[in-house]
């Protein structure tokens, strides 16, 4: 069994009306690795073409972390990164 490592994951979205379908499948589909889940709306007034910011708290593989990253990362206006506790 690979080692679990504990990890955020700060996603950054450039229109986030556009992508919620894309990045909601994708946290929804490795729902069960996610601890906690923060959505920041940047731009308080915005009503269009609004830039989010959301972070999860992750438990999992460096394979899944890398694996997820990857997924958001690879959209068009979408910017992930995670960073991996180690002990």
């Amino acid at each position: 069994m690979d080692k679990k490592h504990l990890a955020t994951i700060t996603i950054l979205v450039k229109d986030r009306k556009s992508h919620a379908v894309e990045v909601n499948q994708i946290l929804t589909d490795n729902g069960h690795l996610i601890l906690a889940r923060l959505g920041v709306n940047v731009q308080r007034h915005c009503i269009e073409n609004c830039t989010a910011m959301i972070t999860i708290a992750i438990e999992a593989t460096a394979q899944e972390i890398n694996n997820i990253t990857k997924k958001l990362d690879e959209f068009y206006g979408i910017v992930a990164k995670a960073s991996t506790l180690t002990d």
